[in-house]
């Protein structure tokens, strides 16, 4: 390893990434399913937009920090090539749109929500 690899973290090795059980809401008869979920496991729902730098940092940290071992359904929502869904998410669950943003829905209902930076900061422990 040369002098740069180690001031600056390179390494010849691949870096294996972490890969989370998303389920991609693209259907906006997706949120009547997930709510109907709700009422017997935690559902998350991570809006995404694929053109904003924070928000790409933002879930990089997120999938970074996540427990796989998480009693949870997890949705992805592309919300800009699903804008009609993403519109639909804050109608049903009453939250006004972020991005990025986090819901958490139990029993029908959002019982947490966070957007930014503040998404990483969601103890999820606590909802499942």
């Amino acid at each position: 390893m040369g002098i740069f690899d180690k001031l600056f973290g390179g390494s010849s090795e691949p870096k294996e990434e972490k890969t989370l059980p998303w389920q991609v809401l693209s259907e906006v008869s997706q949120l009547d399913t997930i709510a109907e979920k709700s009422n017997s496991k935690t559902q998350l729902i991570f809006k995404h937009s694929t053109r904003c730098g924070i928000s790409s940092m933002v879930m990089k940290q997120f999938v970074s920090a996540y427990d796989l071992e998480t009693n949870a359904d997890l949705y992805y929502l592309d919300l800009l090539n699903y804008r009609d869904v993403s519109s639909e998410v804050g109608y049903k669950f009453q939250v006004m749109h972020q991005s990025p943003q986090l819901l958490v829905i139990k029993n029908g209902v959002v019982v947490a929500h966070a957007s930014h930076g503040a998404v990483n900061d969601v103890d999820l422990g606590q909802f499942v």
